[in-house]
């Protein structure tokens, strides 16, 4: 922790409105300014480090809601990865605490073990079994999808761990959407970008990963990622070569027409999307290209889905309720369909749509455009999307 990012908090609760744990306790201590004063609590030696302590750093969904909501600009996103980082040094878990972080962590990173885990969710302790998904979908795109028409860019397409294995189709469909939107897509690299890794405290392991998955997409304009919580990771560490689908849509044309299609959308912005990228106003000027859709805005958009990397898992309680609170939001706009840009959140909320018995079909924005650009009809979409 540092204490000069510490000092610039002044402990004005700017912050406490956006944050979803204060928003659920409105316990002082479970929100950015609490956290804030136990970290210094912790720094400067007047409190240590115990079980109390832990778990409300624990709590905290790092979300970063509470980031553009402070007007002294404190760097919370770095103080809590950094707290994190020294909580897994020097805090000794529960057997059964650290038992499920580490097969969390020896499964969702790579994708063979992942794809085994999930055959045998039915079996699985009850927090992985309500959020292991009723689908699976593996296949990602080809190593090249060339531009149609003249190439504007050359980009490189993050497919990823968790996306790769639940949302091959979502791959398939930006690479396509990219295509027509003039880009030679290339997708050297199926490994973990290391965010699960980072916002969990193992920070050196989250660096290794995403200077990984930056070399191996050296040879292109630009690194684009689907996945908000993947693309914070990696604009962080290298903020010049990275950036999200939208962003590189709503700069260029379409070469293809765009279809009608005629749905009612409750568009959810994913946290990482809205308050570490900052990529708020691009999903939606891309969805509104698309002729005859209608976008509804869900009540409560800054607050988090619960569904934050392995918060749903860890913190199951917490996020349940989160994801209860946020699938009442999404279903209050009467859509047809349930989108958002992060496979988390739509894991999450699915499964939160699930439990109040008003499944929708969950797509990501990118499946909506390519699906107006094949011509495909509301009907035969929301007939077969995941739900």
């Amino acid at each position: 922790m540092d204490p000069k990012l510490l000092a610039d908090c002044v402990h004005c609760g700017f912050c406490l409105p956006t944050c979803p744990t204060y928003d659920l306790w409105h316990e002082e201590m479970d929100s950015p300014r609490g956290r804030i004063w136990l970290m210094s609590g912790v720094v400067d030696g007047t409190l240590a480090l115990n079980d109390t302590v832990v778990e409300h750093f624990d709590r905290c969904l790092g979300c970063l809601a509470c980031v553009p909501a402070c007007p002294s600009g404190v760097k919370y996103d770095r103080l809590i990865e950094l707290t994190r980082e020294r909580v897994e040094q020097e805090h000794r878990r529960p057997l059964r605490d650290r038992a499920m972080r580490r097969t969390l962590f020896l499964t969702l990173p790579h994708r063979r073990r992942l794809r085994a885990a999930l055959a045998l969710a039915r079996f699985a302790p009850r927090p992985l079994r309500d959020l292991a998904p009723p689908w699976r979908d593996a296949r990602n795109p080809p190593r090249v999808t060339p531009a149609e028409g003249e190439r504007v860019l050359r980009v490189g397409l993050l497919t990823g761990c968790v996306q790769s294995v639940l949302f091959g189709d979502v791959n398939r469909a930006t690479a396509r959407v990219l295509a027509a939107h003039g880009c030679e897509v290339v997708t050297p690299y199926d490994g973990c970008c290391g965010a699960l890794a980072l916002h969990s405290g193992r920070r050196d392991e989250g660096h290794r990963r995403a200077q990984q998955t930056l070399a191996a997409f050296k040879d292109v304009d630009v690194l684009v990622t689907n996945a908000a919580g993947c693309g914070s990771h990696l604009r962080d560490v290298a903020p010049d070569r990275v950036r999200d689908v939208h962003e590189v849509l709503a700069e260029l044309e379409p070469r293809r027409e765009l279809h009608p299609l005629p749905l009612r959308v409750a568009y959810q912005d994913a946290c990482h999307l809205r308050h570490a990228q900052r990529v708020v106003l691009e999903p939606r000027a891309v969805l509104t290209r698309i002729p005859g859709l209608e976008l509804v805005e869900p009540a409560a958009q800054e607050l988090c889905c619960g569904s934050a990397g392995i918060y749903n898992v860890v913190q199951p309680d917490t996020a349940r309720e989160l994801g209860d609170r946020k699938a009442a939001a999404v279903a209050a706009t009467a859509p047809d369909v349930y989108a958002a840009a992060n496979p988390g959140c739509l894991v999450q909320v699915s499964a939160a749509l699930r439990r109040a018995r008003h499944p929708l079909p969950a797509l990501h924005p990118v499946e909506l455009v390519d699906a107006s650009m094949q011509g495909t009809s509301a009907v035969a979409l929301t007939e077969y999307a995941r739900k």
